[in-house]
């Protein structure tokens, strides 16, 4: 009964700050189609045909990749949202002892135990704050920087990788999870306005290059490498460090061939190092 009555609450927050969110977010605003895949999945997610309507009459024109919202699936209840208010107090004591983010899914996040001696390495010294949070697609992202993830903080770099799990979880259309990290960047530039946005190129996925999943990866690669402008954001691309000379990717890389593998996190590192000694480093 307790886990029912906190997704329950979960989700009346989702609706009420989407609700904020869609009228000020001119990028949002701007949307205007949608799938009948997502109006059924919101349908789903809903827990009376009362809210569902209500959720629909709000915004059922715009992609669920940019529809801020808690995560309410089962296994992120428990955790998802205690790991929120952590980091928000991890902000607040350090105040302005941060000078580079890190902002992504579950591959961001395991800096904290698969990449945990990488980062002790590489970053400690560096001030460096990690938010990243397991399971996040682009509209769980959106909601973290929208509740306070960012606040009261202007780091030098931020480094930025989303959207694997929109091409796993739900296999969005590449559009529609571009435009997830589009809507994401715009927050970042306004909230951050200072902060250099290294943007990532998502990390390829699946065994072959032929598999659906790891081509629906790249066609939103190819969409947001042209979010860089060279001023405030910048591309970076390091999958080909990941897979052999036919694009294949090896269980030694990525055991479940999407989460890397402890070494894995030394080689992303070092890829990251001409960016992170000019933008931090030197800056």
């Amino acid at each position: 009964m307790m886990k029912r009555f906190k997704y329950l609450v979960l989700f009346f927050m989702t609706v009420h700050l989407g609700m904020a969110t869609i009228i000020s977010n001119p990028v949002i605003s701007a949307v205007n189609q949608t799938s009948d895949t997502e109006e059924k999945e919101q349908s789903a997610n809903s827990n009376s045909a009362e809210s569902a309507s209500s959720l629909n009459s709000i915004n059922s024109e715009t992609p669920l990749s940019i529809r801020p919202s808690v995560h309410t699936a089962e296994w992120a209840v428990d955790w998802w949202l205690d790991r929120h208010k952590q980091k928000l107090q991890e902000v607040k004591d350090r105040e302005q002892d941060i000078d580079l983010v890190f902002l992504g899914d579950s591959i961001t996040h395991n800096w904290e135990s698969k990449g945990k001696a990488f980062w002790q390495d590489f970053y400690k010294h560096r001030k460096a704050l990690n938010l990243g949070f397991g399971g996040d697609r682009t509209e769980h992202l959106l909601w973290r920087l929208q509740n306070g993830a960012v606040d009261g903080i202007s780091p030098k770099l931020v480094v930025l990788m989303i959207g694997t799990n929109n091409t796993g979880h739900r296999q969005d259309a590449a559009a529609e999870t571009a435009l997830g990290v589009k809507t994401i960047l715009h927050e970042l530039k306004t909230r951050l306005p200072d902060s250099k946005i290294l943007l990532l190129a998502i990390f390829p996925r699946a065994e072959s290059p032929e598999d659906e999943l790891r081509k629906l990866n790249e066609a939103v690669n190819a969409q947001i490498r042209s979010f860089a402008d060279n001023r405030q954001v910048f591309w970076l691309n390091i999958n080909h460090l990941f897979v052999d000379e036919s694009g294949m990717l090896s269980k030694d890389v990525m055991n479940d061939f999407l989460h890397p593998e402890s070494p894995q996190y030394k080689i992303w590192a070092e890829a990251l190092e001409p960016y992170i000694v000019r933008f931090v480093d030197k800056s």
